[in-house]
């Protein structure tokens, strides 16, 4: 995304790069290199601090209730930055590209990249095995 954005012609590092990467920072030990250990949205904030030197906030949210409370916020940052936004904590663990935001109502909905999808393009799947995974509660 940042590539195709022009915010870096970087190239995009291999999955033992950001392990390497996350060793040098001291976040990881060196048996990090090589192994299947999760990756997770601090991680991936760190990595793109370093790596493209872009910042990033962190936002704390613990369930779905929490993350429509912050409609106003997104629906902002989504209008103002554009990037996307990842989510991680608790059960939850996906990527939002994007929000539908009702300002009267305050009814917020989520375009959601699922990292733990895994099957075909059929919508009405997408859609429930997306409720079984870590957007469970979340407006989609």
């Amino acid at each position: 995304w940042y590539r195709l954005q022009c915010y870096t012609s970087k190239p995009i590092p291999t999955h033992e790069e950001v392990q390497r990467m996350l060793v040098k920072m001291g976040d990881k030990k060196s048996s990090f290199v090589g192994s299947k250990q999760w990756i997770g949205a601090m991680e991936a904030q760190m990595l793109l601090d370093e790596y493209l030197g872009v910042s990033s906030k962190i936002m704390n949210v613990t369930s779905g209730q929490d993350l429509e409370d912050k409609g106003r916020e997104l629906a902002q940052h989504f209008d103002t930055q554009g990037t996307p936004i990842c989510i991680g904590g608790g059960v939850l663990a996906f990527t939002i590209l994007g929000v539908e935001y009702n300002a009267e109502s305050g009814g917020i909905k989520f375009l959601i990249l699922d990292p733990h999808y895994t099957g075909g393009e059929d919508l009405a799947t997408i859609q429930s095995q997306g409720k079984k995974n870590a957007c469970s509660g979340i407006p989609s």
